[in-house]
């Protein structure tokens, strides 16, 4: 995946106006829930007044339950084809290396990257709320390099959930037996961590140029192989950071 370029601002200051804006915008509420029509299918199609006022290119970022936990800065990435769970964000959670499965697969970034991941774990991923939640059983592979988000949910999830996604509308639906279920993206949260990442980014770039290594040979967020979905899982707590 591509972090960088003009979307957010040329200038350090350019985007941190971005999240301002956002903030500003979501606290006026203008990305209010209940604006989105009650339909009887998952399409996102219809009138909606999510998001006048902000003009936006934001990559779709969302708070969901994993395991007990609640879980903030999770990446929604369609060209993924694994779902990720980063280091940081698993040791927080404190799970274990114990429960992990031996994963022989490799992930390759955009630009070539490479990165082996610590392992593999099945855990129940919950979205929606009330009687349209829904909760499938997942499996992650756990990648230690660094990132700004807490997890990348690919097309592993996508279609365990039949989730539709719309980065406009910053939503995403999915059917139930008791109608639509919903999560809404957070644009705050989502310009924060393109914010983070790109700083990351060029720290990383620095770091390497400094050290005579080529850009491009370190891992990032990264897209990859594997995952399935199934049933089961409650809720709780909070321990994996939200920016």
């Amino acid at each position: 995946m591509i972090m960088g370029g003009p979307m957010g601002g040329d200038s350090h200051h350019a985007q941190k106006s971005q999240v301002r804006e956002a903030h500003d915008v979501s606290l006026r509420e203008v990305l209010d829930v209940e604006a989105m029509e009650d339909a009887p299918s998952s399409n996102l199609d219809g009138p909606s007044d999510l998001g006048q006022g902000l003009s936006h290119n934001d990559a779709l970022v969302i708070t969901a339950l994993l395991t007990n936990y609640e879980v903030g800065c999770i990446f929604i990435d369609s060209r993924s084809s694994a779902d990720i769970l980063f280091g940081e964000a698993y040791d927080q959670m404190q799970l274990g290396d114990i429960s992990l499965e031996k994963a022989n697969t490799t992930l390759y970034g955009f630009a070539g990257e490479v990165a082996h991941p610590r392992g593999m774990i099945s855990l129940p991923l919950t979205m929606g709320v009330g009687v349209t939640r829904k909760t499938c059983m997942l499996k992650f592979l756990v990648v230690d390099v660094p990132s700004a988000y807490n997890v990348i949910l690919g097309r592993p999830t996508l279609n365990a959930f039949q989730a539709v996604i719309s980065t406009y509308h910053m939503k995403i639906k999915f059917p139930t037996p008791d109608g639509v279920g919903e999560v809404q993206g957070d644009p705050l949260e989502s310009r924060k961590c393109y914010v983070e990442a790109v700083r990351e980014g060029q720290k990383r770039t620095s770091d390497e140029a400094h050290k005579g290594v080529p850009p491009s040979k370190k891992g990032k967020d990264t897209c990859a192989e594997e995952a399935p979905g199934g049933t089961g899982a409650p809720p709780k707590s909070n321990p994996p950071r939200n920016y």
